[in-house]
């Protein structure tokens, strides 16, 4: 059952135990440990204080109010963290926790007698479980039955289910978290305790909820672990747009309703990315609020653009990245591109190339992929976006920025004459618009000898003509989306 514990590990716990305390491994790492997983993190518990094992590790670092003390290791391989030179192993305490006024954290931490006190502040069974390591053999410490939760794949609390989500009540999201990750039930009192403090969730904080969807999403049942936040009543205080399409029919193009659409979208969403399976979940999130009529003609026209505004109010309400923000709404706002081989030319292929960026169209046609198998579409890849990847492949370095032009500010000032300013950068625009659509003019002389020709006109006329060939281009786009409305 226990094959080998890190010798990482087993020194830090020998030095502890040498310094005549108790230590034992503790928590998740031991329930993965248990069932043959590779634990992310090792979590110690000992009798020491905070001082004591800062004592015996001088390398070591406090600063927390937990009684949490990170000790530094050699790196574990292969999963140690690469961003850092060494790991941490996380030494706490023996604690008990007191009462939890705000719902989210004890008012007051207090060091525990014992092992067993300490074990019962945890939030599962499953994770109640100790391990005191020996030369050649373990001692499993299990007062609350956790290995026989493990065996049985279920998730229950220490305890009254009732008080231990008063008193944190993102339990009730680890929870969930852990049945999407895991795979595991959660026993019926337990989620039955969930649906009658979902209302606590209020009192969390941004940045803990977001830490948990996060590992909801990227687990290997991220759809059932949202559509489990949806029945309990969770949903409702994480992402609430997403609710609102609860019961909402589409038209002839969609046999599931909204809700039901989007959560399939991220079940079949075939990129292991965060925020490619955050785009698949929130492709459709504005379709309840730009739907319009009823019944097999109704429509969503603009559904894409609203979205991405709407998604980005998600995720930074979430406390999300820039970066993972930046990316999700890139990704709505263009998941509704038309491509069609027989009416669709190079120049506006570059087009959506220069849109939403060559290092993202891949995670573009994942999201696509999951928007038709969400759809109850059975084939993922069709002709048309088989063709689509090999259009990008053969214009992947055709000109879709000024930086990929043969001429650039240098040579306008060098070979006409040019002075530094805003003027050069209008110029150039100008030369992209033209180049997007012909890719053959991406030529010097003939890009020089366009340049001289524009620098003839004054800058806001220069401005005007790229803005106008943009939106030009952009008006044609959505009117062949909309005359074009099924686009999977």
């Amino acid at each position: 059952m226990i094959k080998k514990i890190p010798k990482q590990v087993r020194l830090v716990l020998k030095k502890i135990e040498g310094g005549g305390f108790e230590a034992y491994i503790v928590g998740g790492c031991v329930r993965d440990l248990i069932m043959d997983r590779i634990p992310k993190d090792w979590d110690i518990t000992t009798s020491a204080k905070p001082e004591e094992v800062q004592k015996i590790f001088p390398d070591s670092f406090y600063e927390n109010e937990f009684g949490t003390v990170g000790v530094k290791v050699e790196k574990f391989a292969p999963n140690g963290n690469p961003e850092r030179e060494y790991d941490v192993i996380e030494v706490t305490t023996f604690r008990i926790e007191s009462k939890y006024s705000d719902k989210r954290r004890p008012d007051e931490i207090k060091f525990a007698k014992n092992l067993q006190e300490d074990l019962s502040r945890r939030d599962f069974a499953m994770n109640a479980v100790a391990l005191r390591v020996h030369d050649s053999d373990f001692e499993i410490i299990d007062p609350y039955h956790g290995r026989k939760d493990i065996a049985d794949k279920m998730i229950r609390t220490v305890g009254d289910s009732h008080e231990r989500f008063d008193e944190d009540a993102l339990r009730m999201m680890r929870a969930i978290r852990f049945h999407a990750e895991l795979g595991f039930s959660i026993e019926e009192k337990t989620f039955e305790a969930i649906k009658k403090y979902h209302g606590h969730m209020k009192h969390i904080s941004q940045e803990r909820i977001r830490d948990e969807l996060a590992k909801i999403i990227l687990s290997d049942n991220p759809a059932e672990g949202i559509d489990m936040l949806h029945e309990a009543g969770l949903l409702d205080h994480i992402i609430p747009e997403l609710e609102k399409g609860v019961g909402v029919a589409q038209n002839r193009h969609h046999i599931y309703t909204i809700y039901k659409h989007s959560i399939l979208a991220l079940k079949y969403c075939p990129s292991k990315k965060l925020d490619v399976r955050l785009a698949s979940l929130l492709h459709d999130v504005a379709k309840p609020q730009t739907k319009r009529g009823e019944g097999q003609l109704s429509t969503f026209y603009n559904h894409d653009h609203v979205g991405a505004r709407v998604a980005r109010k998600i995720l930074e309400r979430l406390r999300f990245s820039n970066e993972i923000i930046g990316k999700v709404s890139l990704l709505v706002d263009n998941h509704m591109f038309y491509y069609n081989p027989e009416e669709v030319g190079d120049a506006s292929v570059r087009r959506l190339i220069k849109k939403v960026g060559l290092e993202n169209m891949k995670d573009l046609i994942n999201v696509r992929i999951a928007d038709r198998l969400g759809s109850g579409t059975p084939k993922a890849k069709p002709y048309k976006l088989r063709h689509l990847e090999y259009m990008i492949d053969k214009l992947s370095h055709d000109a879709v920025s000024v930086k990929m032009l043969k001429i650039n500010g240098s040579d306008l000032m060098e070979e006409l004459g040019l002075k530094p300013g805003p003027k050069i950068g209008a110029i150039l625009d100008v030369l992209l618009s033209e180049v997007i659509e012909d890719a053959s003019k991406n030529d010097r002389e003939y890009l020089l000898r366009r340049a001289k020709e524009l620098d003839k006109k004054d800058l806001e006329k220069l401005r005007e003509m790229a803005k106008e060939k943009i939106e030009e281009k952009k008006e044609e786009d959505d009117k062949e989306i909309k005359e074009k409305h099924w686009v999977k």
